[in-house]
């Protein structure tokens, strides 16, 4: 095969699974194995189409409010985290919760409360109307207001203007959030924060990989479903460097007119996407072309989350088929 028809595939690293999310995929294959099927799931466990289908056919049942739960039934938060309201209700039909929220997302809605009793008009940094965003306006007193650009900033009303204090969203670009903290500053100096803190630390890295890789690449292919949010901020990334960049599902939506003139085309994944998509998406892309491999980054992630106490200590073994179907499609 000729030279040209050689296709360099550039793999950012780290890329796929968070601690968070494989921390709320276990809660789930536990809970399934501990307390059998079906085990209810308060909107999707983490936003990847693959995932979740995965953990529907071992009997987990995916619902958009607990109003749709049976009374009493096992019930799993996802790992955006839900709101106030949500738990009470949950309370309220005796459910029984196992609470998957990311402990990143957790933290945000902890130091959102703070700030609220302490008498602060609370801004959140991030998009309107995503999972984590309602569940945070829902965890603070008062509410919160929700800002998702520098124009938001200015267009803001606040009761006192001395007393403001901002969190944001874990899932978000690092710049975007710089350029809207700097307007949530310049407009109430006195204004208080984590600065980018809250940002959870693998967002930035696979956003740091990627920022790596886009200069070198011709082409930018993300797996990672439409209503993920970190997954977009990927492609936002390979789209303002002035190169083609396609959030995709998994490898079937590849579009073989996209590799027309391109060499070098870099892969990364969100961190709700598996890492057998992105296998896949090698061997399609093997399939058009004659590939080699790369890989950009080195930073090695080693965060664990521990497990609700519930499931720590779990007897997988009286659901043994359960159990080896969620371990053996790890």
């Amino acid at each position: 095969m000729s030279l040209r028809n050689t296709l360099t595939v550039v793999l950012a690293s780290p890329r796929g699974f968070c601690a968070g999310v494989v921390r709320a995929i276990e809660i789930v294959e536990r809970a399934l194995a501990l307390y059998g099927p079906p085990v209810y799931v308060r909107h999707e466990i983490v936003h990847n189409r693959h995932v979740v289908a995965r953990l529907q056919k071992l009997g987990a049942v995916f619902v958009e409010d607990v109003d749709a739960i049976p009374h009493g039934a096992v019930t799993v938060f996802s790992a955006h985290g839900v709101s106030q309201a949500v738990e009470d209700e949950a309370r309220r039909r005796h459910l029984d919760v196992i609470d998957a929220t990311c402990p990143l997302v957790s933290k945000v809605h902890r130091q959102g409360r703070r700030y609220a009793e302490r008498g602060y008009s609370v801004l959140l940094i991030g998009h309107e109307g995503h999972a984590e965003v309602e569940g945070t306006r829902g965890q603070v007193p008062g509410g919160v207001r929700v800002v998702g650009s520098v124009e938001d900033v200015g267009a803001v009303e606040v009761a006192d203007a001395a007393r403001v204090a901002y969190v944001t969203q874990t899932t978000l670009s690092v710049d975007d959030t710089r350029e809207v903290v700097d307007a949530v500053k310049a407009r109430f100096p006195e204004a208080i924060g984590p600065e980018l803190d809250d940002i959870c630390y693998a967002t930035q890295n696979r956003q740091t990989a990627v920022s790596l890789m886009v200069g070198d690449v011709d082409l930018l292919l993300v797996l990672g479903s439409r209503n993920s949010s970190n997954s977009n901020r990927l492609c936002e990334i390979g789209r303002k460097a002035g190169i083609p960049a396609y959030l995709i599902d998994d490898a079937s939506e590849i579009d073989a007119g996209w590799l027309d003139g391109v060499s070098r085309v870099g892969v990364t994944a969100g961190a709700s996407a598996p890492e057998d998509l992105v296998q896949s998406l090698i061997d399609r892309l093997s399939d058009m072309r004659a590939v080699t491999v790369e890989t950009v980054g080195d930073v090695r992630e080693t965060v664990e989350f521990r497990l609700p106490q519930v499931l720590q200590a779990a007897a997988l073994d009286r659901r043994p088929a359960i159990a080896a179907a969620a371990q053996g499609s790890r």
